[in-house]
């Protein structure tokens, strides 16, 4: 079974897309794990409107790459 990831920066409109998104990885059969395990695939879900989460963008896809270098990393947002 593929698993998949997810991380919320910016604003609270993202954190109800993330949820949607997962359901829709999930029907599909996906296992959905932690962050912060190994993961075939990282939704990151990001707004470019506020510089916190711009600033952060870069960390969070080093962090999962440095898990799984193979990973699939998308960015959504």
């Amino acid at each position: 079974m593929k698993t998949v990831a997810f991380y919320t920066l910016g604003c609270k409109l993202n954190f109800s897309e993330t949820s949607t998104i997962a359901r829709d990885f999930e029907s599909k059969d996906f296992k959905r794990v932690e962050f912060s395990e190994a993961a075939d695939i990282y939704v990151i879900n990001t707004c470019s409107v506020t510089d916190n989460a711009d600033k952060k963008f870069k960390s969070v896809v080093n962090r999962a790459l440095k898990k799984n270098p193979d990973a699939f990393v998308i960015a959504v947002g």
